[in-house]
Parts: C-alpha cells; structure tokens; sequence
C-alpha cells in the first residue's frame, strides 16, 4: 500500500468513527484513537460486506456503502465504550 493510500484510510477512518459516534446516543468513554481504529476496521469490513452484497460501486456517491461503514462503526464504538465501562 502507497503513503497516499494509507493516508487516505486514516482520513477516512476518522470521518466513519466520527459518523459512528455521532450515531449513537449519550456520551461514549473511548479516545479519539479508539475512534480512529474503529473507523478504519469499519471502513475496511464496510467494503467488504457491500462488495459481498453487490453495492460497493454505483454511479455517485455509494450511500450504501456508506451506510454500511457507519453501522459498523457505531457498532465497534459502543463495544468498546462497554468493555472500557466495565474496567
């Protein structure tokens, strides 16, 4: 992978962690770089699944692709933020 490709990952990871958070209500314990991690694991699985479902590459923006990137993230940061509640 190019330096422009892992920066375009980390950039990516911070928009869908954020967009994760924001998803879910209340306050949730985890730093911004648990965030950051969380974003670009979802952003990863979240082009895998919508390959899988055949909705990775449509004409405009892949608002399912998307989607399905932030309902990972807010997945990932709620559990984390419940494992780091019960320490």
């Amino acid at each position: 992978m190019e330096i422009s490709g892992l920066i375009s990952a980390l950039v990516i990871g911070i928009v869908i962690g954020a967009l994760g958070r924001l998803v879910l209500p209340g306050k949730q314990k985890i730093g911004i770089l648990w965030t950051i991690v969380v974003g670009i694991v979802a952003a990863l699985l979240g082009t895998a699944v919508a390959s899988g479902l055949g909705v990775e590459d449509t004409d405009g923006v892949d608002w399912g692709e998307w989607l399905i990137q932030i309902g990972l993230a807010a997945l990932g940061v709620a559990a984390i933020s419940r494992v780091k509640l019960r320490r």
